[in-house]
């Protein structure tokens, strides 16, 4: 099962004094604070856990997988992921 917002809200709003309105008004803050970031181009760094990137993809050529046309793809930005080397050591239990 996947951690969902509500699940995020709930653990927070259980394990601090904050009651579940304001734990939801501080998860609700702190993703609209990393998506404009990122919006903006700018990586978000988070100490000990990751860092998430904007990246640039070119436009390239394509194929349609039912026909085998071939296609231009518009370039585009996506954004990624690098865990922190803490992260990564917790994940495989070292």
């Amino acid at each position: 099962m996947a951690l969902t917002k509500a699940n995020i809200v709930e653990q927070i709003a259980e394990n601090t004094v904050f009651q579940h309105n304001r734990a939801q008004e501080m998860v609700e803050t702190l993703l609209e604070i990393i998506k404009s970031t990122l919006e903006a181009g700018e990586d978000v760094l988070i100490s000990g856990f990751g860092k998430f990137q904007v990246k640039e993809k070119n436009s390239r050529i394509g194929r349609n997988p039912a026909t085998g046309e071939a296609m231009q793809l518009a370039g585009r930005r996506v954004v990624t992921f690098k865990c922190s080397g803490n992260l990564r050591n917790k994940i495989n239990g070292i």
